[in-house]
């Protein structure tokens, strides 16, 4: 969204975050599914994987995670298997603490889960590899760490008592009443993309530029 006066309200700002979910849903998965194609045809296993997580690195500050966590993530996403803090540390080069604290991230996100082996005591980590569940749970918690705490603030905002006949009064409880509700269709939005199945929520995004 752009004004040649460079004067954006914070209307503009809840267009500017629905229309950036939607681009960040159909960004992964077309990436996603093209750069899988594109390393299968190109390059030798070895090869891609490392393109791979390099690339998934670089996509991670897209969707509010650092290129660490990316790549972490993105090794066990090419990895059939679940691997150990030991495993990924060999694979990517990083310190115990690194990997660690970058594990808890990804868990917190979750994006990670643990898993325990029967007889074991090592603690192994597992990334589920559906590109609609990755996008929908990066949604998910972007929501819950930008859009939620500015519903807050604006439910408080809306709360507000004044004098009604004041001009200034009035403009502020009419902007801030009218983002509110904005912001909750977004959120309303995200809801419906967090329940539903997706080739409905596709289907249906498809309808709205028809």
């Amino acid at each position: 969204m752009y004004r040649k006066d460079g004067n954006y309200t914070a209307e503009d700002e809840i267009l500017f975050y629905n229309e950036q979910v939607i681009l960040l849903l159909n960004k992964l998965s077309i990436y996603f599914e093209s750069l899988k194609s594109y390393l299968y045809l190109h390059m030798e296993l070895p090869e891609a994987k490392q393109k791979f997580i390099e690339a998934w690195g670089r996509l991670g500050s897209e969707w509010g995670i650092n290129r660490t966590m990316a790549q972490v993530h993105a090794l066990l996403l090419v990895t059939p298997d679940a691997l150990t803090t030991e495993d990924i540390m060999e694979s990517l080069s990083i310190s115990r603490g690194n990997a660690n604290m970058t594990l808890r991230d990804l868990m917190s996100w979750g994006l990670v889960e643990k898993q325990h082996k029967a007889g074991e005591r090592k603690e192994y980590f597992f990334a589920d590899k559906n590109t609609w569940n990755i996008a929908r749970q990066v949604a998910k918690e972007r929501r819950k760490r930008e859009l939620e705490p500015v519903l807050k603030i604006l439910d408080e905002l809306t709360k507000v008592q004044g004098d009604s006949k004041d001009p200034e009064y009035r403009t502020f409880n009419t902007s801030v009443t009218d983002i509110n509700k904005m912001a909750k269709n977004v959120d309303k939005t995200l809801e419906t993309m967090l329940k539903a199945e997706e080739s409905w929520f596709w289907g249906s995004i498809f309808k709205m530029f028809k």
